[in-house]
């Protein structure tokens, strides 16, 4: 799609097939997270296809996100993601770096169980708690340092307080000496597409920090929510969406 974003008349053209057909696999892609579909109906790459595309930088969440975080590298110098929920993982598709020496050393692509990140916990807060509890029924739930949770009971509390904050905090449970914020990136629908996170050395981290830095990000997210409100929300781990454009 080096010319996207295309209309289904455009694509149909483009492939020789009809387009009836090819809106039914459209659909399809849509509900997957390989495509999304724009305000004017038109079609382009979705998350899932993000890293198989020199447009990469051009995704309308991307881009939304780059703003935004200009704006808080500006006031925080922190390194500061976007990730979306792939599979079990909330997985990073784009990041901006502190120029501080000491800082978390990742990159575009870089995972960590949603169960155990601020980043994939925003995320299956959107989720009913019947539908993680089934998902994460009868597993050990281990955090990359170490910290085993009392199953999915413990879980469902930590998202229960996600969900009434608004917001997720985590302490050293996905890498030793790291705090994270993470914020939803909603859709028009109040589904979450996505999360703007954070990522400090706990030695630069203060009460009054947290305070402000909180506050901030609940702005950010809120920005950033107003600027992709026609995208379909994506749940990487049952394939659904919430489409807010007609076919």
């Amino acid at each position: 799609m080096a010319q996207a974003p295309l209309t289904l008349s455009d694509l149909a053209s483009s492939l020789g097939v009809p387009k009836s057909s090819l809106s039914r696999v459209c659909a399809v892609l849509i509900e997957r997270g390989w495509l999304v579909r724009n305000r004017e109906g038109r079609f382009d790459l979705g998350t899932r296809a993000f890293g198989m595309s020199a447009r990469a930088a051009e995704f309308p969440l991307v881009r939304a996100f780059r703003a935004s975080a200009a704006e808080l590298l500006t006031a925080h110098n922190e390194t500061t993601c976007l990730a979306v929920l792939d599979m079990e993982d909330s997985m990073f598709i784009d990041l901006e770096e502190t120029s501080h020496p000491v800082r978390l050393v990742t990159q575009v692509g870089s995972r960590t169980p949603a169960f155990a990140s601020a980043s994939g916990r925003v995320i299956l807060a959107d989720r009913a708690p019947q539908v993680v509890a089934a998902q994460y029924a009868g597993r050990t739930l281990v955090t990359p340092t170490g910290r085993r949770l009392r199953g999915v009971a413990e879980l469902l509390e930590i998202l229960e307080h996600v969900r009434g904050d608004g917001y997720a905090e985590n302490n050293g449970e996905t890498a030793d000496g790291l705090y994270t914020v993470s914020v939803p990136i909603r859709n028009a629908a109040n589904a979450v597409l996505a999360a703007l996170t954070m990522c400090i050395p706990t030695s630069r981290m203060t009460p009054a920090r947290r305070e402000r830095l909180i506050k901030e990000m609940l702005e950010a997210g809120q920005r950033l929510s107003a600027a992709v409100p026609w995208l379909a929300a994506w749940n990487g781990t049952r394939a659904e969406t919430r489409e807010l454009v007609p076919r």
